[in-house]
């Protein structure tokens, strides 16, 4: 993995020489606008925030395999007013700006490319005072890539907040994932984190575009979005109400989710920032209706009176709330093997494999099937003996 001090410094001794004469590149620049990509989230993995380095990020492509993408900002210069964004116009500390121009960005990501440092291109902007001009030049850059230098890499654009219908369709042409950030579960919550944007108009809507827009040759990765959490005071089962609307009604892949961080100099300086684990559960709650297939109801055992996650796995909750008895592997439903914890898709339909063969005995035969064991066997009985009482498990 390379850092941004290191492109920079390459950038500094021009470096990137592989397309003939050095492109003169300003470090700081290339510093600040990786930096300003720091809370656009590419990947779902669970770490601290000061683990995944600025300008670097991993994403995964359709058949699973990680890819390294060069993560920047086409410019940090923004006419909107997000009260947590050091970029936004309201706040009070002031950040240099800066701007790449299509042919220099397109240098440095094919330079960066060719030398083995990234695999892709993961392209966000602020508004500058023209979100159409902005649009137009990271099209133009894509195109660059694309055309002139005939890129054969991932490309992830962001579509800036209320993108002309046609921008969107250019861009769907031109990369392989599309995301436009929803950043609140509601209009009255988005409005209270930027009033410069409209929920509707500026994000549903162009979201609308890019599910209608969608064919058989464009956009494979699809679209992404993502949600600021926890900075409109919203509860996990606002949020969960909204991540079922765009699974279900806009065709979204995925959805992310970031933690809110008070920064110095913006409107929210001083509002409480939401602790890590918070995102972590909204990722599990996810993960268990994309993945494990749960229904809504099922999940929605997992919050409490107040509609939030409590800091442990949902899945456990939602398991003492419906399992009634022990599990037995050799004679449960799919269905029920899915429900209990520590048993994923693979493991329960490796345990339905085996069982027509013979009989599961042991809680060793059902280890090497990738049941993980600790977490299971409160909820199973093997062979006429479980570990513990049902009364136990609520304890």
């Amino acid at each position: 993995m390379v850092t941004l001090e290191k492109i920079a410094h390459l950038a500094e001794d021009c470096a990137f020489d592989s397309l003939g004469p050095g492109v003169n590149i300003n470090p700081k620049k290339l510093s600040t606008l990786g930096e300003g990509t720091r809370h656009d989230v590419c990947a779902s993995t669970y770490s601290p925030r000061e683990s995944p380095l600025p300008g670097i990020c991993h994403a995964f492509t359709q058949d699973g395999r990680c890819v390294s993408l060069f993560k920047t900002l086409y410019t940090n210069h923004c006419s909107h007013q997000c009260n947590y964004c050091i970029n936004a116009t309201n706040c009070s500390r002031k950040v240099q700006t800066f701007s790449y121009t299509p042919d220099e960005l397109a240098r440095i990501t094919l330079s960066l490319y060719r030398s083995n440092y990234i695999e892709g291109l993961f392209l966000s902007s602020g508004a500058g005072r023209d979100e159409d001009l902005i649009m137009e030049r990271m099209l133009e850059t894509l195109q660059k890539l694309r055309k002139q230098y005939d890129f054969p890499g991932y490309i992830h654009l962001k579509i800036l907040p209320g993108s002309s219908k046609n921008h969107i369709q250019q861009a769907m042409e031109l990369a392989d994932r599309v995301s436009i950030n929803l950043e609140a579960a509601s209009a009255s919550q988005l409005n209270e984190i930027c009033a410069t944007k409209s929920y509707e108009n500026d994000i549903l809507q162009r979201q609308r575009y890019i599910r209608d827009l969608r064919t058989d040759e464009n956009l494979p990765a699809g679209q992404t979005t993502q949600l600021v959490v926890g900075a409109a005071g919203e509860s996990d089962q606002d949020i969960f109400k909204r991540i079922l609307y765009e699974y279900k009604d806009i065709g979204v892949k995925r959805a992310y989710y970031s933690a809110f961080s008070p920064q110095n100099g913006t409107a929210f300086e001083s509002r409480e920032g939401q602790p890590l684990w918070r995102e972590h559960r909204l990722y599990q709650m996810d993960w268990l209706y994309r993945i494990y297939r749960f229904s809504p109801a099922d999940i929605h055992m997992a919050f409490d009176e107040n509609g939030f996650l409590s800091n442990s796995d949902p899945k456990l909750a939602i398991a003492r709330e419906l399992l009634d008895s022990p599990v037995d592997p050799n004679s449960a439903a799919y269905r029920e093997l899915i429900r209990v914890p520590g048993i994923g898709p693979r493991s329960a339909k490796r345990i339905i494999a085996l069982r027509m063969r013979k009989n599961i005995v042991s809680k060793r035969e059902l280890e090497a099937l990738g049941v993980v064991i600790k977490r299971a066997a409160p909820f199973l009985k093997i062979n006429g003996w479980r570990d513990t009482t049902l009364e136990k498990w609520s304890g």
